[in-house]
C-alpha cells in the first residue's frame, strides 16, 4: 500500500523519498511547492499540490486515495522566526498536523510517523537527553511541535492510529549537490556560505558552560534521517514501539568545531565573529540514542567531517 509523504519538496523530504523508493514501496508527495526542476527524484514518484492546513483538501484526497502510512514532514522549523510569528507556527505544525490526523484516522490509516525535534526538550541541565525526559521548550516552535506530539499520542492511545514521533537533533549534509539544505537558519549552511565569500562567521555567544564556551549540538547526516524513517516503518510493521524516538548520533560538537571544520576543509582560516547570545539557545542539546538503536537498530552512520563534506 502507498505512504503518504509531506513536505516532499523539501530538504530532508526529497531525501527520504529516495530512500523509502529504495524501500521498494509506493510513495506519494504532497507539497505546497513544487519539486526543484532539476531534483534527482523528479518524475520517480507522483506529487499534488496541496497544504496540510486546508481539512476540505485532506478530506478529498483521503476519499480518493488510500494510505497504509502517512510520514508529515510538512512544517515550519525556524526557532527565530517562531518567536517573531507564534501563530503560523501553531497553524502550521499543531493545526495542520490535526488536521492531517483527522483526515488518516477518518480513513483508516494505520501509521503516521511524525517528524518532531529536540527542541521539546528545551534548555535541559544535564545537555544529554532521553526520550523519558520532562519537555520543557523555550520557543514557540518547540512548544508547537509537543503539542503535535501530544494530539498523536492521544490518538494513538485511544486505539485511532499507531503513531510514533521521531525527535530529530540537528539534520546537516546532503546525498547530492542539488540536494543541500540553503536554509538561511542553519549553522552548517550559513558557516559555509561566510566562509565560501571570505567573510567571518557570526558565533551567537561564547559565554556557555560549555568546553569552548559556543553552544553544543548533536549533528546528524540527513541520510541517516531517511534511513532512521525505513527503519522506522520496518519495525512499525512487525511490532509496537514507544510513541517518541530520539533521532541523533550521540555525540556532541561546538559552534567552533564546526565553523574550524569548515575553515579546514575549504583551507581557509577565517576567524569567526562573535555577537551575543540569541533568545531560545540551549548550551548543549545531545540525543541519548539507546531507545533508538534497541527498538529500530537505528544507528547514526556518519561523522562531522563527512557531514560538512557533503555539504560544501
Amino acid at each position: 500500500m502507498t505512504w503518504l509523504v509531506t513536505g516532499a519538496s523539501g530538504y530532508i523530504g526529497q531525501h527520504l523519498i529516495f530512500r523509502l523508493l529504495e524501500e521498494g514501496l509506493e510513495v506519494l508527495g504532497l507539497d505546497i511547492v513544487p519539486l526543484p526542476a532539476l531534483s534527482p527524484i523528479k518524475g520517480k514518484f507522483e506529487l499534488l499540490a496541496g497544504d496540510i492546513r486546508d481539512p476540505n483538501f485532506l478530506g478529498y484526497i483521503f476519499k480518493k486515495r488510500k494510505f497504509q502510512g502517512i510520514v508529515n514532514l510538512a512544517a515550519l522549523k525556524s526557532v527565530e522566526e517562531s518567536i517573531k510569528h507564534p501563530e503560523r507556527y501553531l497553524l502550521t505544525n499543531l493545526i495542520g498536523v490535526k488536521n492531517l490526523l483527522k483526515a488518516a484516522t477518518d480513513n483508516g490509516v494505520e501509521y503516521f510517523i511524525q517528524s518532531s525535534t529536540a527542541a521539546v526538550y528545551g534548555a535541559p541541565e544535564c545537555g544529554i537527553v532521553y526520550e523519558s525526559d520532562i519537555t520543557n521548550p523555550i520557543s514557540p516552535y518547540g512548544i508547537s511541535k509537543l503539542l503535535a506530539e501530544t494530539a498523536l499520542s492521544k490518538a494513538s492511545d485511544d486505539g485511532l492510529v499507531t503513531a510514533l514521533s521521531l525527535r530529530y537533533f540537528n539534520v546537516v549534509g546532503s546525498a547530492h549537490p542539488l540536494l543541500k539544505d540553503h536554509s538561511t537558519a542553519n549553522l552548517f549552511p550559513k558557516a559555509i556560505q561566510s566562509i565560501k565569500l571570505g567573510q567571518a562567521p557570526h558565533i551567537y555567544g561564547d559565554d556557555y558552560q560549555t568546553k569552548d564556551g559556543t553552544c553544543i549540538r548533536d549533528y546528524i547526516h540527513v541520510l541517516d534521517i531517511a534511513e532512521a524513517h525505513a527503519k522506522a516503518i520496518q519495525a512499525l510493521l512487525r511490532k509496537k514501539l514507544p510513541q517518541v524516538l530520539n533521532i541523533g548520533t550521540g555525540r556532541g560538537y561546538s559552534v567552533r568545531e564546526i565553523i574550524a571544520e569548515v575553515n579546514k576543509q575549504y583551507g581557509s582560516n577565517i576567524n569567526p565573529l562573535i555577537e551575543g547570545r540569541r533568545k531560545g539557545d540551549p548550551a548543549s542539546l545531545i540525543a541519548n540514542v539507546e531507545l533508538s538503536e534497541n527498538e529500530i537498530g537505528f544507528k547514526a552512520k556518519y561523522g562531522l567531517s563527512e557531514m560538512v563534506k557533503s555539504s560544501l
